[in-house]
């Protein structure tokens, strides 16, 4: 199966890691970057790059949505400094806009959205972040994409080649195979989090949502 991609984040870490494993992989044959700034790394005949500095406006540019048959909703941010309802307006919000105007143009496409590791399906637990992260799956799980993939990374090892690589998680690169011993439930890297994101739009997987455990499995498939 050919896979022609949407691809959200590709100027963030995890965006980043993501569309250097899919410029490599066989099975990807084509990648559209809708990003809010350019990317500012590889060029490659596999790319083209769609500005958007409003994800609200994706409206605005339907016709050049149809095609694809995959996205990896890979933006995001962190909730730090910021109430419920300005992290809601981007981590809930924004996706969903985003993944209806996906469900209108490719309704038979394969959704895989990056979510995080201690998601509170429930909506009711005391960790704001983790309840509106969990609010988004249990939304998007309800769209009637062909399939639906909520992937849980933990502590992530960068790809090689990367550049959008901040403080903390070059120190999470060098101390990586020491967390992978101590914490092999909470690491992976991001060569499997996009192996198994390829993986699920080729595929399949039983699981709509993916612990660090489902990831790796998936990614040896």
């Amino acid at each position: 199966m050919s896979l022609k991609i949407i691809l959200t984040g590709a100027t963030g870490l995890v965006g980043e890691g993501v569309l250097l494993e899919c410029l490599a992989h066989p099975a990807v044959s084509e990648i559209l970057i809708i990003s809010r700034r350019p990317y500012p790394g590889v060029r490659n005949g596999k790319i083209k790059e769609l500005i958007l500095h409003d994800f609200f406006d994706i409206h605005n540019v339907r016709e050049q949505l149809n095609g694809y048959n995959a996205c990896f909703y890979c933006a995001g941010i962190s909730s730090r400094g910021l109430n419920e309802q300005q992290y809601s307006r981007i981590t809930y919000d924004t996706v969903m806009v985003f993944a209806n105007e996906l469900l209108r143009a490719n309704p038979s496409m394969v959704f895989c959205h990056i979510s995080g590791s201690h998601t509170d399906s429930s909506e009711k637990g005391k960790i704001m972040w983790a309840r509106v992260k969990g609010k988004a799956e249990n939304a998007l799980m309800k769209l009637p994409f062909r399939k639906i993939y909520n992937f849980r990374p933990g502590l992530m090892k960068p790809t090689e080649g990367q550049q959008n690589i901040k403080g903390y998680y070059k120190i999470i690169a060098a101390l990586f195979p020491v967390f992978k011993v101590l914490f092999p439930k909470n690491s992976n890297t991001i060569h499997e989090l996009a192996l198994a994101m390829i993986n699920s739009a080729t595929k399949g997987y039983e699981k709509s949502i993916l612990e660090v455990s489902d990831i790796k499995e998936l990614a040896r498939q």
